[in-house]
């Protein structure tokens, strides 16, 4: 019913998505439509994602208009976001086919929440995702968004497993998911079974749509989270939502300063041509 049936597009800078180890610096051409499997309390894109298709204001965007309107505007990728993207499987699986014909990179944004059948289908055909990993209990799944924890996990896993380049965002939610015990066993979760490789973005939580009374995130456990996960070993720990804290990538090894970002716009790339730190050498995660 919502195929190619576009309820928001724009050119974005990867980062938006985000993604800092993907293409750094780069354009991507972002889509949505509107639906989600999920309907979580704090949406900040309700408006869509709990729209129904006879009243939502939509655009049609077959595939290969979409594929020319990547390529007009010199966008490196093609992104399924703004809603959960298997809500459009069939679009995105169509679309996908058609970048990779083009050397266009494709890239899922996600919830996460979707069958193994779904992944076995647009798998293939996908570079990158950002999964929205939203807590770490099944109370929190299904109290805020009607749904459950553990598939979530298994297809970070599966993705991971795949090759398909993944980065983590969790938002913290002041009384629903930013104990001590909740942010440790995200942590346990990316370090002992996903990777310390895996850039992991901590968001702050603002007040929105059935959560208003609900206050925004401290500053200081967001903080306290980032540097949780860096005390584990995770290598790249990021911070959104929290202006000039926690942005850019930094070596792992040497604490050297290798792609300085201010919001979404990168102060260039301090890599050499073997994707390593120059001043220790040490290899960096990324791809460029």
């Amino acid at each position: 019913m919502v195929y190619a049936a576009s309820s928001s597009s724009a050119v974005d800078p990867i980062e938006k998505k985000p993604l800092f180890h993907f293409y750094p610096g780069s354009l991507v051409y972002s889509l949505g439509t509107i639906g989600c499997n999920l309907t979580c309390k704090y949406c900040q894109n309700w408006n869509i994602s709990q729209a129904q298709i006879d009243t939502a204001l939509t655009q049609k965007i077959l595939p290969e208009e979409a594929i020319d309107i990547t390529k007009k505007y010199g966008c490196k990728s093609l992104a399924w976001t703004y809603n959960e993207p298997t809500m459009w499987l069939e679009y995105t699986i169509d679309s996908a086919k058609l970048a990779q014909k083009e050397d266009i990179k494709t890239v899922y944004v996600t919830n996460g929440y979707m069958s193994t059948e779904s992944l076995e289908l647009i798998g293939p055909h996908l570079d990158a995702a950002n999964v929205d990993l939203k807590g770490m209990s099944d109370r929190f799944y299904r109290d805020l968004c009607n749904a459950r924890l553990d598939p979530v996990l298994e297809n970070i896993l599966w993705m991971h497993e795949k090759g398909i380049h993944l980065e983590i965002t969790n938002l913290i939610i002041p009384g629903y998911n930013d104990s001590e015990e909740d942010l440790n066993a995200l942590i346990k979760f990316m370090t002992e079974d996903v990777g310390l490789e895996v850039p992991l973005h901590f968001s702050r939580f603002f007040p929105h749509y059935k959560m208003n009374d609900v206050p925004p995130t401290p500053v200081e456990t967001i903080m306290k989270a980032r540097n949780l996960a860096l005390d584990a070993g995770m290598k790249y720990v990021y911070v959104g939502n929290v202006q000039g804290y926690g942005e850019s990538t930094i070596c792992p090894m040497c604490g050297e300063t290798l792609i300085l970002r201010d919001g979404y716009r990168i102060g260039g790339i301090n890599l050499d041509k073997k994707n390593r730190c120059p001043g220790c050498k040490t290899d960096i995660d990324i791809i460029i």
